[in-house]
């Protein structure tokens, strides 16, 4: 994978590759530089202008919260028609799965589609938009964090190496925008680290090398003193679970060695609680870019950790994660909560009871249960509610 990265990043000059990702981190901390940085990785794909906006999917509006070239007029439009746009989303299956995937608007419509949007047209006619690259950073069940960039007629449309640009800038994006999300997009003061960290409701720990604890904030004390779900060992920041613990110390080690090959990892890793309610980390790489590096002396990245109940449910993604179950078994354990019998279970997935219960023993054994009402209950402590009509 690390010599697919080094190729793929030919399409940028590794000195501009970092200088951009740099620029996104920054962001998390400084959330003003966001229209220049959006700039910055607009350039680089051949786009004139973008934004990051945020839609409520209940009330069918959307928010734009940083903006970068557009000419007059362009912002409202598209904000003006954001029920159409929101009609879309909801047009996907799974918009999670699409996390880190740009999406080519003009490769993802047909011309009937564009014939009848007046979306699509207003943007082509009155503002020579005729392509756009969409990352979608915040899939929750009531609101979208989307990065957008628009591309001009006079560029033609979008190219694969646009593409694989912004695929390759795409997890830094997502990190920052969630992590800028968590601290309510708040500017993080230097000269006053302590009472601006202790504002937020996020669990925050700045760490050193190997994940050595240099500051927490007052939510991180009060887990650290807790011991869950994050844990003082020997000074070293570490969790409850090992596997987590190895993401979280993988990350560290990458932001201080190169923080431009971090890339997904670090990104919503799943914590459990002692009381098995789930959390959730994020890592922001600290080691580099002179508005991060005057936080802390010595500071490696800050990891942020969420409890649950602050956070929208986890979904059953999350938790096939946090008990490293296969695909196949998660798919399996959706079912198996939503089914009433092994052999109900065995029908909807299209496979033998035999196999049914094979995965089954495999699912209950990782999740350290014996009985359905077991599972269940363990479920409806990390996915509240769970739906069982679904």
């Amino acid at each position: 994978m690390a010599s697919r990265d080094a190729s793929d990043r030919q399409t940028l000059s590794n000195e501009r590759f970092s200088d951009i990702v740099g620029a996104i981190y920054d962001c998390a901390i400084q959330p003003e530089l966001w229209p220049k940085t959006i700039g910055l990785i607009g350039e680089a794909a051949n786009c004139f202008c973008g934004m990051i906006g945020v839609s409520d999917l209940e009330l069918e509006v959307a928010t734009p919260l940083y903006t970068w070239g557009h000419e007059a007029g362009c912002v409202d439009f598209m904000t003006g028609h954001a029920k159409e746009v929101i009609r879309l989303y909801r047009s996907f299956p799974d918009l999670k799965s699409h996390y880190d995937e740009p999406i080519s608007a003009r490769r993802s419509t047909t011309p009937e589609m564009i014939e009848k949007s007046p979306f699509i047209r207003g943007l082509i006619e009155t503002y020579r938009i005729v392509d756009s690259i969409d990352l979608f950073l915040i899939v929750e069940p009531n609101r979208i964090a989307e990065f957008g960039l628009s591309r001009h007629e006079s560029a033609g449309f979008v190219t694969d190496r646009d593409l694989e640009v912004v695929r390759l800038l795409a997890p830094h994006i997502r990190r920052a925008v969630t992590i800028g999300d968590l601290l309510d997009m708040k500017h993080i003061e230097a000269d006053a680290l302590g009472s601006t960290l202790d504002g937020f409701a996020a669990g925050v720990v700045i760490v050193g090398d190997q994940g050595r604890i240099l500051h927490s904030n007052e939510p991180a004390r009060r887990m650290l003193a807790q011991g869950t779900p994050i844990v003082s060992r020997g000074g070293r920041l570490v969790t409850l679970q090992t596997k987590a613990t190895s993401e979280l110390q993988r990350a560290i080690a990458l932001a201080q060695a190169n923080e431009a090959n971090i890339g997904k990892v670090g990104i919503g890793v799943p914590l459990i609680n002692q009381n098995m309610t789930a959390a959730t980390a994020h890592v922001l790489p600290l080691a580099r870019g002179n508005r991060r590096t005057r936080l802390l002396p010595q500071a490696m990245a800050a990891v942020f950790v969420m409890p649950n109940e602050a956070l929208v449910p986890v979904d059953f993604g999350t938790v096939a994660r946090i008990f490293e179950l296969t695909p196949t078994e998660g798919r399996f354990l959706k079912a198996l909560a939503a089914e009433g019998s092994i052999t109900d279970v065995a029908k909807k997935l299209g496979i033998a009871e035999p196999t049914a219960k094979t995965h089954r023993a495999h699912i209950y054994s990782k999740m350290g249960i014996k009985r359905r009402a077991d599972l269940l209950t363990l479920l409806a402590r990390l996915v509240p509610p769970l739906n069982l009509a679904e």
